[in-house]
């Protein structure tokens, strides 16, 4: 006999808190846009969706709340679903120019998704320039930014030779997130939580009956208890113009494409990341537009919260949320951009390899199965320790195609999640880095200002780069100019140059960083 709930597959924990923190003024919402030089058919684009999207069995599914508030809330198929209701067709008014099209992304990340449907849209927007734009929502509590980008680039081709429909089978994946997907389908989730604790009690008595494993246990334990205190003491966020009370109008915008070899380049330079470089110019930016708005920034920091992906990096594709958080201070009263980038550097540094992620984790599951006051203090707590939210996530590294045309950018925006009220979205897509910035309207009606700094902050440190070379150069002419005056000593004549010593030239790089 079927189990009468053998359709029903509860939310993990975190989806679950993901789904809670939902807001009228702070919508749990993904919001994406792919960019097209060329105008696509709409018939193609549904054909496209229906034959790659719709094997993924959770964009057909619906959340329903139970009636017994303790009961976890679960994914069941939509018995009304209607492709028409998640792909439609709009087109910009004159000029059609990229401000326009922010407008609408505004109005669309203001908009909660209809909750009764599979919480996902598509929009063809035509009349974007020559070409068209494809503006996507998807609801976060499917999946988190990583989980999502790889379903996203399930959609597109490496050529602009569309898959054929004989090409395409349902995927098979585990879309709970969870190993026990089958089993826990029940409505108590009564037999997966067996499972889990028959697996938690195996795996105890192996660390048990092994003193190093259980050595290694109680070090986590420890370290994780002192990073859950350490997150719990945090002191609050100092106040300033992006934190307040939120209302439901959004703002964004994104930078012109940053060429990828220059940041590579500047953390060259410097001994840093790219995600080091791009935070560091995100952090003068937001520096340079404090001042603008005549606040003293003298000795500021505050604190961005940044998801890790905890992921296994050859983990086949799972929907879900499985990130941690971290929470970086950001030395935003640091002038001198060289400077703010090794102290942002050893911040950074300092917070990689600690539980802190993980612990962040678990007080997201936490969030998903207790009760919505305890949720709301939890909230509350955490949104006072940070003022923003910024992501990087890794897009591809050469030109994808969309129903047979070429993707000129990609862009996103995650949610502010613990009601903050700035958001810094970053995506590196062929080759090129395109920065987003998401902000309350009534807090920061102008995020283009943000982003102009952006970019300002980008070649102040481009000009670290062109010394560098400049040093290198002079350091070149000065070895070839010593290796002659060695040839001409050994050879019996005078050197003009004998007082030439390696000291003079040995550190041309370091005193040209330190003279910039």
């Amino acid at each position: 006999m079927r189990p009468l709930f053998s359709d029903r597959t509860p939310l993990s924990p975190v989806d679950t808190a993901w789904l809670r923190m939902e807001d009228p003024t702070n919508l749990m919402m993904i919001t994406g846009v792919f960019l097209f030089e060329s105008v696509l058919d709409f018939e193609t684009v549904k054909n496209t969706l229906t034959q790659k999207l719709l094997r993924f069995r959770r964009f057909r599914q619906r959340v329903i709340q139970p009636r017994i508030s303790w009961l976890p809330p679960y994914w069941e198929d939509d018995p009304h679903f209607n492709l028409d209701s998640h792909i439609r067709r709009i087109a910009l008014p004159e000029p059609g120019n990229k401000e326009i099209l922010e407008y609408l992304v505004n109005d669309f990340m203001s908009t909660p998704l209809d909750l009764s449907k599979p919480l996902w849209q598509f929009h063809l927007v035509e009349n974007y320039g020559d070409g068209c734009a494809l503006l996507c929502r998807l609801h976060h509590c499917i999946a988190d930014g990583i989980a999502l980008m790889r379903v996203m680039l399930s959609l597109t081709d490496e050529d602009p030779v569309q898959a054929t429909t004989s090409q395409l089978s349902p995927i098979e994946i585990d879309e709970s997130g969870r190993d026990d997907s089958e089993g826990s389908r029940d409505s108590n989730g009564s037999r997966a939580t067996r499972r889990r604790n028959k697996r938690f009690l195996k795996k105890s008595l192996v660390r048990l009956s092994n003193p190093a494993k259980a050595y290694e246990t109680i070090k986590l334990g420890v370290e994780s208890s002192t990073a859950f205190a350490h997150l719990l003491l945090l002191s609050k966020d100092p106040p300033t113009p992006f934190k307040g009370k939120l209302g439901v109008m959004k703002r964004c915008t994104w930078t012109q494409p940053i060429p990828l070899d220059d940041v590579k380049a500047i953390g060259r330079v410097t001994g840093a990341t790219v995600n080091d470089v791009l935070l560091t110019a995100v952090s003068g930016a937001l520096g340079r537009y404090l001042r603008t708005r005549g606040e003293s920034i003298g000795g500021l920091n505050f604190r961005a919260v940044i998801p890790v992906n905890l992921r296994p990096p050859d983990e086949p594709l799972k929907l879900g949320n499985a990130f941690g958080l971290v929470f970086l201070s950001l030395p935003v009263s640091v002038d001198d951009p060289l400077n703010r980038l090794h102290e942002l550097k050893t911040r950074m540094d300092g917070i990689k390899g600690t539980p802190e992620a993980l612990v962040a984790f678990g007080i997201l599951n936490a969030i998903g199965i207790t009760t919505t006051e305890i949720e709301e203090i939890v909230v509350k707590i955490f949104g006072t320790k940070a003022t923003a939210v910024m992501t990087n996530v890794p897009g591809p590294r050469e030109v994808r195609y969309f129903a047979g045309q070429p993707i000129r950018q990609l862009m996103f925006w995650v949610p502010q999640s613990g009601r903050l009220g700035l958001g810094v979205s970053i995506l590196s897509y062929a080759g090129e880095v395109l920065v987003g910035v998401a902000t309350d309207a009534g807090l920061v009606p102008d995020p283009e200002s943000i982003i102009e700094a952006i970019h300002t902050e980008i070649a102040d440190l481009m000009l670290l780069v062109e010394y560098a070379r400049e040093a290198d150069q002079e350091l070149e002419r000065k070895s070839e100019e010593k290796a002659r005056c060695t040839a001409k000593t050994k050879s019996g004549n005078r050197c003009k140059n004998t007082a030439l010593q390696d000291s003079d030239y040995c550190h041309i790089h370091t005193q040209s960083l330190i003279k910039y």
